[in-house]
């Protein structure tokens, strides 16, 4: 991303009267009637002019609105144009989802890959709204810095092998393909569509890593008030941990790394994959709700229970819903679903900001489908991009109200004066 100096000036020739609005990054300098507008910037270091012989007039300063300037014009940017975003390629998006699908069934590696996504999300803060300081959905975890934070022992190696889809799809974010790979993952072991978006920015450097202590632990002394503690800062509620608890029907615990569970079982001493470790369910590949019925019945020693997972059958709240998922598999994939869709998103940046939909089933946009014939979704498709392009190029967007344009109302206030004052001359 280019960086301008901070010191701008918007000023017509000297000869011609003019009107100032003054900001903490920038000065604006504006004509009152029809000349040449000359944007000149200037630092100590550099200079830039731009000159136009077009009339001035609010739509051409509106178009100058969504230059790469704009920020340092309309607005004070300060730390938040540090870091470089990129938002990642539909169709490369696609590809990589194929490749991860063929990288499942030659390695299967489903229950690493959806720790991967989830610990790169599970940083977030709801309570820092600086991004990316607040931590989540950023790519994050791809730095050295992070991946040694205790909770994620042996995720490094779910790097190494999701690090060959990212080298041939350069135009896929980190951040969006931990992602992608953790919903893939979840879906091809048997589990519920997730109704998921992409475009999710990358942070640039280790600096901007989450401090450690953010992950859940699995055996807190208190393991209701941690579990509570920890997924209430993600801004999730009791149904929410209940329902993405249930992925533990999938993988193995190692207590090489987490310090936890037996060096294997009958279930997990000839893998697949490397052998060992202790499994939650009899057919950890397997996405089910196999993980409640399980924990409520303790019937095999073989199957692993943490204090967190024997908690949700303790706490009278969150057995209500782990009770429902041991009976209704139709519920929990239902409830896991949409869990596991808001926590992909948890402190993420989008590009663009709607965010970018591969199967048309992101949240509430799936809904619309239903109530559709083709004929009317085609033309409902059309018009909806024709509305979103006028409704961009005035400064909204889909996912937020269009903030009031000041700089716009001035000058239409400008106009509106200049006119009543021309009617009243003819008059006189």
């Amino acid at each position: 991303m280019a960086r301008y100096p901070s010191n701008l000036t918007l000023s017509p020739p000297k000869s011609q009267p003019m009107a100032s609005l003054r900001g903490s990054a920038a000065t604006v300098r504006l004509l009152h009637s029809a000349s040449r507008v000359r944007l000149s910037l200037s630092s100590a270091s550099s200079s830039l002019s731009i000159s136009s012989s077009s009339s001035y007039s609010p739509s051409s300063l509106k178009c100058l609105q969504f230059s790469p300037l704009a920020p340092y014009i309309f607005k004070d940017q300060r730390s938040s144009m540090s870091t470089v975003a990129a938002a990642s390629d539909p169709a490369q998006l696609k590809s990589a989802r194929e490749d991860i699908k063929e990288l499942l069934k030659s390695n299967s590696c489903h229950p690493i890959l959806v720790r991967l996504g989830w610990h790169d999300a599970g940083t977030y803060n709801k309570n820092i709204e600086e991004w990316p300081r607040r931590g989540g959905a950023n790519g994050s975890l791809r730095f050295d810095i992070e991946l040694k934070h205790a909770a994620n022992a042996g995720l490094v190696n779910a790097l190494k092998l999701i690090q060959p889809i990212k080298d041939k799809y350069s135009g896929v974010t980190y951040a969006d393909l931990f992602q992608l790979a953790s919903a893939t993952a979840i879906e091809e072991a048997g589990g519920p569509k997730i109704p998921m978006k992409y475009g999710r920015v990358d942070v640039s450097a280790p600096e901007e890593c989450p401090e450690e202590g953010r992950l859940p632990a699995a055996g807190p002394p208190k393991p209701v008030d941690h579990l509570r503690e920890v997924f209430y800062r993600m801004g999730l509620n009791d149904k929410e941990i209940v329902a993405l608890s249930g992925a533990h029907t999938l993988g193995r615990s190692r207590p090489e790394r987490s310090g936890w569970g037996k060096p294997e079982t009958k279930y997990t001493k000839n893998g697949p994959g490397a052998p060992g470790g202790q499994s939650w369910t009899a057919e950890w590949l397997k996405f089910d709700n196999s993980y409640f019925k399980d924990i409520k019945q303790r019937k095999d020693d073989d199957l692993l229970v943490l204090p967190t997972d024997a908690a949700l059958f303790e706490d009278p709240s969150f057995k209500v819903y782990a009770e429902k998922y041991a009976e209704d598999q139709e519920a929990f994939f239902k409830d896991y679903a949409e869990a596991h869709a808001k926590l992909s998103n948890l402190g993420a940046k989008f590009d663009p900001q709607e965010g970018i939909v591969l199967d048309g089933v992101a949240g509430e946009k799936s809904m619309a489908a239903k109530y559709s014939s083709g004929k009317v979704r085609e033309l409902s498709e059309v018009m909806k991009k024709k509305i979103r392009a006028e409704y961009k190029a005035i400064g909204g967007s889909p996912d937020k109200p269009l903030q009031s344009n000041y700089f716009l109302n001035i000058m239409i206030t400008i106009a509106v004066l200049a006119f009543l004052a021309s009617l009243l001359g003819n008059y006189l």
